[in-house]
C-alpha cells in the first residue's frame, strides 16, 4: 500500500495529467475546426492569411502601433493569434470598402468585429484610456 506523501503525489499527477491533457486537447481541436474548408474550399484561416496579404501595403506605421497597443491587454501567450484574427478581420472591411489605406476606424470596427464579446470590456477600457471615443460604434458591439 501507498502511504504520506508519495500517494498524495502520484494522486495529484493523476488528476493534473488528464486536466492538462483536456485543455491542451481543447484547444488543438479547435484550430484544427478553423482549419477544415468550408464550403468554398477555403478555411477560416486560409481566409484570414489572404486579407492579411492582401492588405500589408496599406497599414501605415500608426495603425500598427494602435493595433499593438489595443491588443496589449490579450495575454502574451495568445497576443500573437488575436492579433492575426484582428488583422484579418480588419483587412477584410478594408477590401469591402476599397481603402487606400488602413485607418483608425478600420481598425476599431475590425477589432470589435473580429472579438468575443466577453473582450469587448478589454477594448472599451483601453480606448478609455487611449481617449479614444466609442459612441459611433456602439452599434457593433450589440
Amino acid at each position: 500500500m501507498l502511504e504520506g506523501w508519495f500517494m498524495w503525489f502520484i494522486l495529484f499527477w493523476v488528476i493534473t495529467l488528464p486536466v492538462m491533457m483536456g485543455i491542451g486537447g481543447f484547444f488543438m481541436f479547435r484550430k484544427f475546426l478553423k482549419a477544415l474548408p468550408k464550403q468554398d474550399g477555403w478555411s477560416d484561416l486560409d481566409w484570414q492569411n489572404y486579407y492579411i496579404k492582401k492588405t500589408v501595403n496599406l497599414w501605415g506605421k500608426e495603425a500598427k502601433e494602435l493595433l499593438n497597443e489595443l491588443v496589449s491587454p490579450v495575454p502574451e501567450l495568445f497576443r500573437q493569434v488575436a492579433k492575426e484574427k484582428i488583422a484579418g478581420k480588419i483587412g477584410q472591411l478594408a477590401l469591402e470598402e476599397r481603402a487606400k489605406e488602413i485607418s483608425n476606424d478600420i481598425i476599431i470596427r475590425g477589432y470589435i468585429q473580429a472579438t468575443p464579446k466577453r473582450d469587448h470590456k478589454f477594448l472599451r477600457k483601453k480606448c478609455e484610456e487611449m481617449s479614444i471615443d466609442l459612441s459611433q460604434y456602439e452599434h457593433l458591439f450589440d
